[in-house]
């Protein structure tokens, strides 16, 4: 029987295991601590990467760009999000809340794509080449924050040509409605499976 998640074919993207995401004293935890908790996420995405790498499957590390004090002073069209994410300097390049949370350190044989810009791990990055040099078909998209990096990067890929799988609950959100938003009226136009953590492990 062939497995649904093979080994040399599957990736799994980190998508921007900061501490000012998944820390208590990050600058965007408080924002998403009601959602984040609810799905227990950080255990999730503990055991989510405690399977993949016991199965052999290649981690992918999707980071957001780290903020800069001059960051968008002179592009012509930053957006609203982007600004605020540079007003408050979250992920902030040099700084405690800008480096990668604890539980999730990069090892030995991961990969560390190129910081993006906005919300797709895809665009203006070197994720696409690197997972294709890799022979990555499918890949599994975990982390923050579901209706934007984790959403726009699933979406990305499945334009590409890869087989997308979601976790609802080893992401999380600002508010209850974008996680819906997130799962049950946007993924289904793309991913072609969303599971619970529990169900991926089994598969894997």
């Amino acid at each position: 029987m062939t497995k649904v998640y093979e080994k040399t074919t599957t990736g799994l993207l980190l998508v921007d295991p900061y501490n000012d995401f998944l820390s208590p004293e990050g600058k965007a935890y408080p924002r998403a601590k009601e959602v984040a908790e609810s799905v227990n996420l950080l255990e999730h995405l503990k055991q989510i990467l405690a399977a993949v790498r016991k199965a052999g499957i290649q981690v992918f590390f999707v980071p957001h760009h780290r903020s800069e004090p001059d960051d968008f002073e002179t592009w012509k069209h930053p957006t609203p999000y982007q600004l605020r994410t540079k007003q408050g300097q979250v992920f902030a390049k040099g700084t405690w809340g800008g480096e990668f949370h604890p539980d999730f350190q990069p090892q030995k044989g991961d990969v560390i794509i190129k910081e993006h810009w906005a919300s797709s791990g895809f665009a203006n990055t070197d994720l696409d080449h690197q997972l294709k040099m890799h022979g990555v078909e499918k890949i599994i998209v975990i982390g923050m924050l579901a209706n934007t990096c984790i959403e726009a990067t699933a979406r990305f890929g499945m334009e590409l040509g890869y087989h997308v799988t979601l976790v609802k609950d080893a992401t999380a959100a600002y508010t209850k409605e974008a996680m819906h938003a997130a799962h049950e009226i946007n993924g289904p136009t793309f991913a072609h499976a969303i599971l619970t953590t529990q169900e991926l492990l089994t598969e894997l």
